[in-house]
């Protein structure tokens, strides 16, 4: 078995624990937070289809670290670009979420989400653009070129999930700023996207929406149909941000539970009945009135299950993939490997963190999943390629070290031969 795992999984083998580490406690917690399913399809289903999506992943990621960075590079420009056909789409024609949101594709009888290959496809080609961008030339002549693809992936993304844009576009810009790239551009190009997004925020208070309203419903088609959809999404937006900022902190009013709070209230109940220790899993009652009890919301039944203890757990894993992707990043002799994987460490950390500190009441509902906990096969797939990725640069700086130490092995070898013919030389002298 130790031979196997030599042979088959390379690279640094705390990352190794700590993917294994997190499948585990998706397919403990899944078998629990499932219990919403009993009625349509069962328990048993869904946990198949949940091991069923960690089985694959599993294989992608064995495959993908073993794969050269150079076949990394092009299938992220390959991907980048299927992924603009595909969010165009997707708007159009793509499966709609019960807030209007049309986030997925069908594709035999199975649901992706393209804003999921549209991320590891970005992070993939900024890395590459960075590496190239050491050269002030050419970040002087592209940098323009480069602000495009993020905005048009970003924009294509944001029209139906805001949080997920605004967390890649995070992701690209901590990117930059740690590649070194123009302090004044990062700046500038900051500037205009925040300054874009708060024109958009504001139309909203100059449009009553109930006047949009009327308008929407007399415009559902075509073009100005799908730009008038994508206005909607913006009340949403503001609402649950509105909701978030106005928190009252009346006794009488903060522990009333309406439409608008259920989830984030029975979230903040389940971890405060989880205490130190929890209810152990299977116990869980709060997953029976959490509608997203498997997704969005994952982190509050590992709490009530697992307790404090357990929640630390799920935090210390993810803080020990960003410091050993730190690592990695730190030995590189490259830029683009350690911009790659410093990119994609982050876009997994903040993606947890904030699903976290939203099932705790610190942020606004996002819709984020705990990645590769959650419930969803295409974020499984797509967060197996990110350790995949991760993994594959770890083992190529294992096996050049494994290389120098050989070749200074031998060199020490054959100084100590010398030393050894000379000294029979002169003994024979």
């Amino acid at each position: 078995m130790d031979n196997f795992l030599k042979r088959y999984l390379k690279g640094d083998y705390a990352i190794w624990m700590v993917y294994f580490a997190l499948a585990l406690i998706s397919i403990v917690e899944m078998f629990s937070a499932s219990s919403q399913f009993v009625p349509k399809e069962g328990i048993m289903t869904k946990i198949l289809q949940h091991a069923i999506h960690l089985g694959f992943g599993f294989v992608l990621l064995v495959i993908v670290h073993m794969v050269d960075s150079k076949t990394i590079k092009l299938c992220g420009y390959l991907g980048l670009t299927l992924s603009f056909c595909l969010l165009i789409y997707t708007s159009f024609k793509g499966l709609t979420a019960d807030d209007g949101a049309a986030r997925w594709l069908e594709l035999g009888g199975r649901q992706f989400q393209p804003s999921e290959i549209a991320k590891l496809s970005l992070i993939i080609v900024v890395a590459d653009w960075i590496d190239r961008a050491q050269n002030p030339e050419f970040q002087r002549k592209y940098f323009g070129w480069l602000a495009l693809a993020i905005c048009i992936t970003c924009g294509l993304i944001m029209t139906e999930n805001l949080s997920t844009a605004v967390i890649l576009f995070a992701v690209v810009l901590l990117m930059m700023f740690i590649g070194s790239i123009s302090i004044k551009r990062i700046m500038i190009f900051m500037g205009i996207i925040i300054g874009t997004v708060i024109l958009i925020f504001l139309s909203v208070k100059f449009v009553p929406q109930e006047q949009f309203a009327e308008e929407y419903m007399q415009q559902q088609s075509g073009i100005y149909g799908k730009y008038l959809h994508t206005f909607k999404r913006v009340y949403v937006w503001d609402k649950r941000i509105s909701e978030f900022a106005k928190k009252s902190d009346s006794n009488t009013q903060k522990f009333i539970i309406t439409d608008d709070n259920r989830q984030i209230q029975h979230s903040q109940i389940a971890i405060a009945k989880g205490g130190i220790i929890g209810v152990m899993p299977g116990n869980s009652v709060q997953r029976n009135r959490l509608p997203e009890a498997s997704n969005d919301f994952i982190f509050a039944i590992i709490v009530e299950e697992l307790g404090m203890i357990g929640g630390i757990v799920v935090i210390f894993l993810y803080l020990v993939l960003l410091f050993r992707s730190g690592k990695i990043a730190y030995k590189s002799d490259t830029v683009y490997p350690a911009i790659l994987v410093t990119g994609l460490s982050l876009m997994i950390v903040i993606q947890a963190f904030i699903h976290i500190g939203v099932a705790v009441g610190l942020g606004p509902v996002t819709g984020q999943p705990l990645p590769l906990i959650s419930r969803g096969g295409t974020s499984i797939l797509v967060n197996s390629i990110y350790f995949g990725v991760i993994l594959g640069i770890s083992r190529t700086q294992n096996n050049q070290q494994e290389k120098l130490t050989a070749n200074q092995d031998i060199s020490n070898n054959e100084e100590a031969n010398n030393e050894n013919s000379a000294q029979q030389i002169v003994e024979q002298l």
